[in-house]
C-alpha cells in the first residue's frame, strides 16, 4: 500500500532551512532574490528574444516583478521552489535565475530550471551554479532524482546539463508549447546516488 512508504523528504525540512548563498566563479554569485534591487532583471527578462524563446516568462513591471520576488519567498516557505538569483559578487543586481521547481518532495524529485541575461551570458556560471543547486537538493534537502529538460533545438542549454553531470535519457515527443510550435524536449537527470562519496 502507496500509505506505507515514507516521504523521501519530510515534511517542513525545506522551510527549516535557510537558503544559502554559493560563491561561483568570475566574481558571481548564488543567492536569494532581493526587492526591488533584482526586479528590472524579471522585467528584463521578458524583453530578451532568447529567454522568451526557450522559456515561458511573464511580462511584469517593476511592481509585478517585485510581486513576484515576493513569491519566490513564500514558494520556499510553502515548500513548493527554491529560486536564486545570479548575481555579481559584490553586491549588484541579478543577471540570471536559477532554481528547483516541480519538486515532489514526498517522491523525492525536482526540476532545475536557469536563465541568463545577455550581461551573464558568456561567463561559465551556469554550470557551477547547475552543480552547486544540484548538490544542495541532494546533500541539505534530500532529493533522490534531480532533472533538467529543455528543447532539443536548445544546444546552449544542452551543454550546461552535459557539463554538469546530467546524462541525457530521452526524448520526449510534443512535450513543451513554445512560441513557434509544439517542441521535443531533452530529458535529463541525475541521482543523488550518481555523485561519488
Amino acid at each position: 500500500m502507496i500509505d506505507s512508504i515514507p516521504p523521501v523528504v519530510p515534511p517542513g525540512r525545506m522551510r527549516a532551512l535557510r537558503q544559502p548563498e554559493f560563491d561561483l566563479p568570475h566574481g558571481m554569485r548564488l543567492r536569494p532574490w532581493a526587492a526591488p534591487r533584482d526586479a528590472p532583471a524579471l522585467v528584463d527578462c521578458f524583453l530578451d528574444p532568447d529567454i522568451r524563446h526557450w522559456n515561458r516568462p511573464s511580462r511584469l513591471d517593476l511592481p509585478g516583478a517585485e510581486e513576484r520576488i515576493t513569491r519566490f519567498h513564500e514558494r520556499w516557505q510553502a515548500e513548493e521552489a527554491a529560486i536564486w538569483a545570479i548575481a555579481p559578487a559584490t553586491g549588484g543586481p541579478a543577471l540570471g535565475l536559477i532554481g528547483l521547481a516541480d519538486l515532489d518532495l514526498p517522491g523525492g524529485s525536482g526540476e532545475i530550471l536557469y536563465w541568463l541575461l545577455p550581461a551573464g551570458r558568456g561567463t561559465g556560471v551556469m554550470v557551477p551554479a547547475t552543480t552547486h543547486v544540484t548538490r544542495w537538493a541532494f546533500d541539505d534537502l534530500g532529493l533522490h532524482r534531480v532533472r533538467i529538460t529543455h528543447s532539443v533545438a536548445n544546444p546552449a542549454s544542452c551543454a550546461v546539463a552535459t557539463k554538469a553531470g546530467f546524462p541525457l535519457e530521452g526524448t520526449m515527443r510534443g512535450a513543451l508549447l513554445h512560441a513557434d510550435g509544439w517542441h521535443d524536449e531533452h530529458l535529463h537527470a541525475r541521482l543523488r546516488t550518481d555523485y561519488p562519496g
